[in-house]
């Protein structure tokens, strides 16, 4: 597996500017998040730097290099070629970085749509893709809140926040998404009528 400097490299020569800085409070974000929920601040730390490593390949790129693996995309996916880059990343992680940690490579694939039962890193890394210091929008400080008081409910309310806004777009929501969303919410639900 690459060290830490060599990805890093990688990024500085693969990403934007503005694309790395992102990448970077993700790191953060995802370290402090793995420290406070009993995760391994090193798995993090690479999962939340590899991350968007395939985020500024075109997409007609992103196509073909999936297409060139035999690799079926299913509709929705290609109708929404923005989350494209991370099933692409977690290929480059695993084929070019030597990454070989299943969930890593799972979360870096599912840090844009979500899927249902999440494991806690990939949970931290979709969360601290959207809270992390360089984000700036309306309600992200409670957000950033409520994600240090509880990861669940922090996830949760992405999911809610990013569906809610792709539907405003006119957008197409991935199914990953709402099957995460309603996963979370009923494991919520079930962990507050236990304390109950």
């Amino acid at each position: 597996m690459w060290s830490y400097e060599e990805i890093d490299e990688y990024l500085k020569q693969n990403l934007t500017e503005s694309r790395y800085k992102h990448t970077m409070g993700v790191v953060y974000t995802a370290e402090l998040l793995a420290e406070k929920n009993g995760e391994s601040k090193e798995r993090a730390r690479i999962a939340a730097l590899v991350h968007d490593c395939a985020k500024n390949m075109k997409i007609a790129e992103q196509f073909e290099f999936l297409k060139s693996r035999h690799l079926d995309i299913d509709e929705i996916t290609v109708n929404s070629p923005q989350i494209l880059h991370g099933i692409v990343g977690s290929i480059i992680a695993k084929e070019v970085m030597g990454i070989t940690d299943e969930e890593i490579l799972s979360a870096v694939k599912h840090h844009t749509t979500g899927k249902k039962s999440m494991t806690l890193l990939e949970e931290i890394i979709y969360i601290a893709d959207y809270i992390e210091p360089n984000r700036s929008y309306s309600g992200v400080e409670e957000l950033r809140q409520l994600t240090f008081d509880n990861l669940d409910e922090g996830t949760l309310k992405g999911f809610d926040n990013t569906i809610t806004y792709v539907i405003k777009l006119g957008q197409i929501v991935h199914p990953l998404s709402i099957d995460a969303r309603n996963d979370l919410l009923i494991k919520i639900k079930n962990q507050k009528h236990r304390l109950v």
